[in-house]
């Protein structure tokens, strides 16, 4: 998005790729990851329990961007819209899963195992596509809802709300947690009330 509205940052520096070791964080990807799987074995106890972690930013300079504001936005927003088309592919999926069985009687033991895993691939898509959509759009910084709110901050508020820093990281982490899975239950419920008159019709 940002290359499409004039910033090239990211292709010279070539990280518009599929390989993952060009977003490769050292602290985010590698080292915090690994502190939180490894902690209760190294008496850090309260690292376990759940997994964080993040990649390298993508670099935008927005003022390569004709309209700064609504560009930077645009581009913020690719991330999370990416997700829900994800998530939208996963239950599209589910839903072909469901009229496919529905018409085709399954006899086959590697049918039947082949479907299961298909199924499982799509309720893993929406879950986790959901659950990034609504993380990455909460507005804490360094997360995409924070840039948003930031470019519509008047400037003493905005410099203020730069100045959260660090501790963006642990509000992230307090309470990052709890307000997805406040949006997420109800969501995924709303997902399998559809499939579920989708199998019905």
């Amino acid at each position: 998005m940002a290359s499409r509205l004039g910033d090239q940052t990211a292709r010279l520096q070539g990280r518009v790729t599929l390989n993952p070791i060009y977003h490769v964080d050292p602290v985010g990807t590698l080292l915090f990851p690994a502190l939180m799987i490894f902690g209760p074995l190294i008496g850090g106890g309260m690292l376990g329990g759940y997994l964080i972690g993040w990649a390298k930013p993508t670099p935008v300079i927005t003022r390569n961007f004709k309209n700064i504001v609504r560009d930077d936005n645009l581009t913020t927003l690719a991330g999370p819209v990416s997700n829900l088309i994800l998530a939208l592919a996963g239950f599209l999926g589910l839903v072909a899963i469901i009229l496919f069985t529905r018409n085709v009687p399954m006899q086959q033991e590697t049918l039947n195992s082949n479907i299961d895993g298909l199924a499982t691939l799509c309720q893993l898509a929406i879950l986790v596509n959901l659950a990034l959509f609504f993380f990455n759009l909460l507005p804490i910084p360094p997360l995409d809802g924070s840039r948003i709110l930031r470019n519509f901050l008047p400037y003493n508020m905005a410099n203020s709300f730069d100045k959260i820093g660090f501790l963006g990281y642990f509000l992230m982490i307090l309470v990052g947690g709890p307000i997805v899975r406040f949006l997420l239950t109800p969501t995924m419920g709303l997902v399998y009330f559809a499939l579920s008159l989708v199998q019905r019709g």
